[in-house]
């Protein structure tokens, strides 16, 4: 099969395929261990007969070249499984396909997040619309954050914005969440890789959301140590609140 030409549209298509064989591989009872290797097996191998120029930085990377791609063009960024965890639990759809492309001077280019157990995928190329604010009065806001290792600070954020926490699986879920407006923002600090979140931050800076560090500085992808542990994705209207909520209370 031959994928699409275009960056943005080969990222969705690529992520669709590791996707379907993740369904498949749950079906037939596999670990997450097996269904990690198996869509990266997939993943690089189509990216090394149809972007053979280009580097790639994975999760499941027996060994990062560093070199080879802080001094490539172009990178592609991959989580093949994220949310291993959930993928494990019988029933949870929180769990996600990663592909993004990071280029030279212009950072993050496109990328696209499938969630396959949800039928559902995401692509900077066809960005969905932002998701509207709440009416004046329509409720608390809604902050989505990890199920196992949510920041010490957020209750206290929580508290002075006036919102409700929710739990959810992995990095790609919570901020597809917040992308078509199920929640209005994803906070995290401490224990995550540009892999990731590339994906998931190039679909949702398309869409037109704030995305950045939680000290308001900008998301830098690859990076010679690709460590990113901390990150804000919200409406724009959010942002500047959130942010100064953080800081008093981290």
């Amino acid at each position: 099969m031959t994928p699409p030409a275009d960056d943005g549209a080969f990222a969705r298509w690529l992520a669709v395929r590791a996707g379907d064989e993740l369904l498949a591989l749950r079906a037939a009872g596999a670990t997450p261990q097996v269904g990690d290797k198996r869509a990266h097996d997939l993943i690089v191998t189509e990216l090394a007969r149809w972007r053979p120029a280009d580097a790639v930085l994975s999760e499941e990377a027996v060994r990062d070249d560093v070199a080879a791609r802080l001094s490539s063009e172009r990178v592609w960024i991959v989580d093949p499984l994220d949310g291993s965890r959930e993928f494990g639990e019988a029933g949870r759809t929180d769990w996600a396909v990663h592909v993004a492309l990071w280029s030279r001077g212009s950072g993050l280019t496109t990328g696209a997040v499938a969630l396959p157990a949800q039928h559902r995928v995401l692509g900077a190329d066809q960005p969905p619309p932002q998701p509207a604010p709440p009416v004046a009065g329509g409720g608390r806001l809604r902050l989505t954050t990890s199920r196992t290792r949510p920041p010490g600070f957020l209750a206290d954020v929580a508290a002075e914005v006036g919102a409700d926490l929710v739990p959810m699986g992995s990095a790609g879920a919570k901020i597809a969440a917040v992308i078509g407006g199920e929640v209005d923002a994803y906070l995290h600090d401490g224990g995550q890789y540009e892999w990731d979140s590339a994906a998931p931050v190039a679909v949702a800076r398309a869409t037109g959301l704030h995305t950045s560090r939680i000290d308001g500085s900008g998301l830098e992808y690859n990076q010679a140590d690709p460590r990113l542990p901390d990150l804000l994705v919200c409406r724009r209207d959010l942002a500047e609140s959130l942010l100064a909520a953080v800081a008093r209370h981290r």
